[in-house]
């Protein structure tokens, strides 16, 4: 009798131990009116039968407990969800038979946020587990930039002598052009000097020539 109650012992965990329930992320954080996926893996057999699978996930919260998905005997049970969850949760059954409990959440409110829990039933056993999501509201982008900062007086004068010494000198280019551009003045009068007459020795002055000792 004692060998059977030891027997029983050893082998009871090992047996409670073959099926196990996993979130594959233990903490989501997403965005308002953004879509999220929450994924559980189980164990599974090649014997597990579809409709022998219970599905039950729900949202934990301090006022209530929301239905987020009920699976019942391979057949999703609609009427169970709570309508805070209605038309935005896709159950991916394509995936059930490998052992995974995928639902897209869409069109996330900030009500969302809380913790989930799952639990899930086969013929080869029960277990659940639970994951948090976090829904925040986007942060909008500056619409406009801040105002310009005014200059300070030192630059004001200087870019008032630059702006003074820029129309100066633009006015004396166009100066200039106006003369290049305006008929030449007529030619001066003949000033060449006759210079024989120059040369030429003057009345009462005498020649070198003509000088006596």
């Amino acid at each position: 009798m004692v060998c059977w109650i030891l027997l029983l012992i050893s082998l009871t965990p090992f047996t409670w131990g073959t099926f196990v329930v996993n979130v594959t992320q233990s903490s989501y954080q997403a965005e308002e009116n953004h879509d999220i996926t929450l994924d559980w893996t189980f164990t599974t057999t090649a014997h597990m039968s579809l409709s022998a699978v219970y599905i039950f996930c729900q949202l934990l919260t301090e006022d209530k407990d929301p239905v987020l998905f009920h699976l019942h005997e391979g057949v999703e049970v609609p009427e169970s969800q709570d309508k805070q969850f209605s038309g935005r949760v896709q159950f991916d059954k394509d995936v059930l038979r490998e052992g995974r409990v995928r639902l897209c959440v869409s069109s996330l409110k900030t009500n969302d946020s809380g913790l989930y829990w799952c639990d899930v039933k086969t013929e080869d056993g029960a277990g659940s587990d639970k994951c948090l999501l976090n829904v925040t509201v986007p942060i909008d982008e500056p619409k406009s930039r801040g105002p310009r900062k005014s200059l300070d007086p030192g630059s004001r004068e200087r870019i008032g002598l630059y702006a003074g010494l820029g129309l100066t000198a633009a006015a004396v280019v166009a100066l200039l052009v106006k003369l290049c551009l305006s008929p030449r003045f007529t030619e001066p009068a003949d000033v060449s000097v006759n210079f024989s007459s120059v040369l030429e020795p003057s009345a009462g002055i005498p020649s070198p020539g003509s000088v006596h000792d």
